[in-house]
């Protein structure tokens, strides 16, 4: 029988690219969505898909046990990779956006990976099954603009490398999938979240965002330096599912593997300089 995945938040992007790549590499492919007009067009172009909103725990309830009603009751693999920025300023993010973001990209994530782990427990001797996490270069650095967001991706990486410790006495396996730019709708999603809950123009920054931020969400035109295809993502995920050891950890894209140095290497001062003037 062909492995079965869960994938969160294929509409567009990474999650759209993934869903399609594995399964042209035999993979069975649970494509959720958010909204249902999505999961309509998914199916029409022969994907397996149905609604599953990280942000809504009785969707989360729903999708899961639909995946695993089609898998007849067993999952290999999940892949979360749902998830959403707030972009502004930290100082003028409220204390709603960041609740709003950390459900959708923390608190849905892990409701799905303890349900995964449930049903992985009973697979073989000692478990079985692959949880991959996607995570970002910005869950290793933090960078202007993306204080909601950076803080969700810490979060996660925090978060997978205990569960990685505490999996170590069974077969499953945690893995944290670190993109840097990669060719998406995501600059463009994250503008309804943005307009929602950033009071810009009553910001002590209002000069910065006319110069800085306003123009990267509504006027930026074509890929960014370094941008890579989603594709390129999803030759990693093929690779962390299908290797007996998998790494903890894989960076995708040339500011990703650079920042993973510098993270280590430099002092906290010359980093925020680089940082700064990147």
């Amino acid at each position: 029988m062909a492995k079965t995945i869960l994938i969160t938040g294929c509409s567009s992007g990474i999650g759209y690219d993934a869903a399609h790549g594995l399964k042209a590499a035999g993979w069975k492919v649970f494509a959720t969505c958010r909204r249902e007009e999505d999961c309509e067009r998914l199916r029409a172009e022969g994907l397996t898909s149905f609604q599953l909103d990280v942000a809504d725990p009785e969707s989360i309830d729903a999708g899961f046990n639909e995946a695993l009603a089609r898998g007849h009751g067993r999952l290999d693999a999940l892949y979360n990779n749902a998830a959403f920025a707030c972009p502004g300023a930290a100082e003028d993010i409220p204390p709603g956006a960041l609740r709003e973001i950390f459900e959708t990209n923390l608190f849905g994530l892990h409701d799905l990976t303890a349900r995964a782990i449930k049903v992985m427990r009973a697979q073989g001797d000692n478990g079985e099954g692959r949880i991959l996490q996607c995570s970002s270069v910005l869950g290793m650095v933090g960078y202007q603009w993306r204080g909601a967001y950076v803080a969700t991706k810490f979060a996660l990486e925090g978060l997978t490398d205990v569960l990685r410790l505490e999996m170590r006495d069974t077969g499953i396996k945690l893995v944290l999938i670190e993109p840097g730019p990669i060719t998406s709708k995501f600059r463009k999603n994250a503008i309804p979240h943005f307009e929602k809950w950033v009071d810009w123009k009553n910001s002590a920054r209002r000069a910065q965002y006319e110069e800085q931020l306003l123009d990267q969400l509504y006027h930026r035109e074509g890929p960014a330096k370094f941008e890579l295809p989603a594709s390129a993502v999803t030759q990693v995920i093929l690779r962390a599912l299908e290797a007996p050891r998998p790494k903890a950890r894989y960076m995708i894209t040339t500011p990703t593997k650079v920042m993973g140095v510098a993270r280590r290497i430099l002092p906290d001062r010359m980093l925020d300089w680089v940082l700064a003037n990147g």
